[in-house]
C-alpha cells in the first residue's frame, strides 16, 4: 500500500509540474509512512515539507496542492492535511478487506519477489578447523542465516560462504599430533574432543622438540602441495566440518558441506595478489615488508598507517587473503552485494582489505560490500559468556541445557505428550529459544544471555510466538466452521488487519538492513495486537453470526500464517500443539 500511495503522490506532482519546477529527483523525496495513531489515517506523507522551501511555497498551501490533484482512487477513502503541512490517508475498509483475502490465498503472503534478483553472497558461521564451535560462534551463525533466509524468500541469487579457518602455521603441529595418535591407535582417529587434541598438541610441541621440528617441517610440506600433509590436513577438515554439520542441523541452520570456503581456498591467489598491487604501485616494500597506504587510515600521530600485506619473512597475513577472498566473490560469483557477518571489533581490519580491493580494482564501484558487525554475548555479570569456571562455552553444551531446562520446565507444567512428539518440542522450543533470544536483540548491540527471560511464555520470546502460533491453531480443531469473507467493523480488527498488512514491509527491511530484529519485533507486536482482537471480538462463542465468526477466523488464520512464516524465515519450528 506504500508504494501505491507512493505512485500516487507522485502523480499529484506530476501534475503539478507546470507549476512548479519540481526537482528531477523528487520520486526519491516521496517517503510514505504508517501512522502511529488511528486518528491520523493509515499512511503519512511529509513531502510538503520537504519541498515547501526549495519551491519557495508554504508548506501547507502545498499539500493542499497535491491533494486536490490526487487522482480518484477506491482504495483510499479520504485524505487529511494536518499540522504545517502533513498530507494523512485513510484506507477504504473494503480495500483492507480485499488485500487480507488476496493475502490468505497467496502463498506468499503477499510478500512479491523481486523484480531484479541480485547475487548476493553471504560470509557467516566462520568456525576454526580443530576447534569445537563455541557460543560466540551463535551470532554470526543464526543472524546470517536469518538474513539468507529472508533474501531467497525474496527471490535473490544467495551464495552461502562459510570462511573456515582451515590454513596457518599451527596445522605443522596438528597434523604431527594427528600422526602421532593414529600411530599409537593403530587405527583411524575418530576425533571428538578437539579441545583436549588441541591441547595436547600444544603440549607437545612446547614440551619435545622433535615434535616441534616435525611440526615445522610439516607446515613448509604442507604449504608446498606435499599429497600426505594435504590428506592429514583434509581428515583434520573433515572430522571438524562434520561435527559442526551436526550443530548446524541441529540449529536449523542452512548451511552444509558446499558451503565451506575456507582460508586455504585463497591461498594460491596471494602471491599473485601481492604482484599484482606492487605492480600497480599500491603497493611497496618497507624494511622488507610489502606494505599499502592508505589515505583513510591513520595512527595516533595523524601518519598513514600501514596495512602489511606480505611479512618480511615472505609469509602473508589476514589481510591479504580477504583481499583475495572479496576479489574471488567478485569474480566467481558475479556478486552484486557481499554481507559479511562478522565481529564488529574486525570491522578497521575489514574495511582496510576492501579498500585495497577497491582501489586494485578487484571490486567496481556499484558492488556493495557491507560488513553487518554484531556485538557481544554477555553473562549476567555484564561480562563476556563464559562458564562457571572462566571457560568457554561449547555451543553444543549451551543447546544441550536448553533441551535440558525446556523438558524441566514441560514436566513442571504438567504436559503430556508420547515420548517422540514431547523430544521433538523440547527440541523447538529450546533451539527456538536460544536463537530468538540472539535475533530479537539489534545485532549491532550486545546482549545478556539470560535463561529465565528467553524461556519466558511472554514477552518478546519464541515460547510466546509458538504459544501464539499453537493456541490460533486449536481453535480450527474446535470448529467445523471454516474462514470466509472479511469484513472489518471493529477498532481491534482494524488494527490487527492494519498489521497483518505490514509483514511485506517488515520482510523486506530485514533484507535491506540485514536487520533480523526487526522481524522478530513485528511478529511480537502481531502476536501482541491478535491477543487483544481475540479478547474484544468472540469468534466461536454462543451468540456471534456466523458470517463475522467466519470473517475473523479468516483473521484468525492468516495471523497463523504469518507467523509460522516469519518464524520460519528466523529460521524457527511452529507445532500445532504446545
Amino acid at each position: 500500500m506504500k508504494d501505491h500511495i507512493a505512485s500516487l503522490v507522485l502523480q499529484s506532482l506530476a501534475q503539478l509540474g507546470t507549476e512548479l519546477a519540481l526537482p528531477s529527483d523528487i520520486a526519491a523525496k516521496i517517503r510514505i509512512d504508517r501512522t502511529k495513531d488511528k486518528a491520523h489515517g493509515d499512511f503519512a506523507t511529509n513531502v510538503a515539507l520537504l519541498l515547501a522551501k526549495p519551491l519557495g511555497q508554504n508548506p501547507r498551501a502545498l499539500a493542499e496542492k497535491i491533494v486536490a490533484a490526487l487522482p480518484q482512487d477506491s482504495a483510499i477513502a479520504k485524505t487529511e492535511i494536518a499540522g504545517p503541512g502533513f498530507i494523512n490517508f485513510f484506507v477504504n475498509a473494503g480495500h483492507t478487506a480485499a488485500q487480507l483475502e488476496a493475502m490468505l490465498k497467496d502463498p506468499r503472503l503477499g510478500v512479491a519477489q523481486v523484480a531484479t534478483p541480485q547475487n548476493v553472497v553471504v560470509d557467516y558461521s566462520a568456525p576454526n578447523v580443530a576447534k569445537e564451535m563455541a557460543v560466540h560462534h551463535i551470532r554470526s551463525t543464526v543472524i546470517g542465516d536469518a538474513v539468507v533466509r529472508v533474501l531467497e524468500f525474496l527471490g535473490h541469487n544467495v551464495t552461502r560462504a562459510n570462511h573456515v579457518g582451515d590454513w596457518g602455521t599451527q596445522f605443522g603441529m596438528l597434523i604431527a599430533y594427528l600422526e602421532k595418535c593414529e600411530n599409537e591407535s593403530g587405527s583411524g582417529l575418530d576425533l571428538s574432543d578437539f579441545e583436549a587434541f588441541y591441547r595436547e598438541a600444544k603440549r607437545c610441541y612446547d614440551e619435545d622438540e622433535q615434535f616441534a621440528q616435525k611440526a615445522r617441517s610439516y607446515v613448509v610440506r604442507l604449504q608446498g602441495g606435499d599429497q600426505y600433509c594435504h590428506d592429514m590436513w583434509q581428515k583434520l577438515v573433515t572430522m571438524t566440518m562434520e561435527q559442526n554439520q551436526r550443530i548446524y542441523d541441529r540449529l536449523n541452520v542452512t548451511l552444509s558441506p558446499k558451503d565451506v570456503m575456507g582460508e586455504s581456498l585463497y591461498n594460491d591467489m596471494l602471491p599473485q595478489i601481492v604482484a599484482d598491487l606492487k605492480a600497480k604501485g599500491i603497493a611497496q616494500e618497507d624494511q622488507g615488508a610489502i606494505v599499502v597506504y592508505l589515505d583513510e587510515f591513520k595512527n595516533k600521530d595523524g601518519d598513514k598507517l600501514g596495512i602489511i600485506i606480505q611479512k618480511s619473512d615472505g609469509g602473508y597475513l589476514y589481510t591479504t587473503t580477504d583481499i583475495a577472498c572479496v576479489k574471488y566473490r567478485v569474480e566467481h560469483f558475479h556478486a552484486n552485494r557481499v554481507m559479511y557477518f562478522v565481529d564488529s571489533r574486525q570491522h578497521q581490519h575489514l574495511e582496510a582489505a576492501w579498500q585495497i580491493a577497491r582501489i586494485a580494482g578487484y571490486v567496481p564501484a556499484e558492488v556493495s560490500i557491507e560488513h553487518a558487525a554484531f556485538g557481544m554475548m554477555l553473562g549476567k555479570d555484564g561480562k563476556p559468556f563464559k562458564t562457571r569456571t572462566g571457560g568457554t562455552v561449547k555451543l553444543k553444551d549451551l543447546l544441550d541445557e536448553a533441551e535440558k531446562r525446556v523438558d524441566a520446565m514441560l514436566t513442571e507444567r504438567g504436559s503430556e505428550y508420547e515420548a517422540a512428539e514431547r523430544q521433538q518440542i523440547v527440541h523447538d522450543i529450546a533451539i527456538g529459544a536460544v536463537k530468538y533470544a540472539d535475533l530479537s536483540k539489534n545485532r549491532l548491540t550486545d546482549y545478556i544471555f539470560d535463561w529465565d527471560q528467553m524461556l519466558a511464555f511472554d514477552g518478546n520470546t519464541a515460547p510466546y510466538l509458538q504459544y501464539a502460533y499453537s493456541r490460533i491453531k486449536s481453535m480450527f480443531r474446535k470448529t467445523e466452521l471454516k474462514p470466509g469473507a472479511i469484513v472489518i467493523t471493529s477498532e481491534h480488527e482494524e488494527a490487527l488487519a492494519t498489521k497483518l498488512l505490514a509483514f511485506n514491509e517488515a520482510v523486506t527491511n530485514v533484507a535491506n538492513k540485514a536487520m533480523p530484529h526487526l522481524l522478530c519485533t513485528y511478529l511480537y507486536e502481531l502476536a501482541g495486537t491478535f491477543m487483544r482482537f481475540y479478547e474484544h471480538c468472540p469468534v466461536l462463542k454462543e451468540g456471534v453470526a456466523e458470517d463475522t465468526a467466519r470473517s475473523r477466523l479468516a483473521l484468525c488464520a492468516l495471523t497463523a500464517q504469518v507467523l509460522s512464516q516469519g518464524l520460519d524465515l528466523l529460521g524457527i519450528n511452529v507445532m500445532e500443539k504446545m
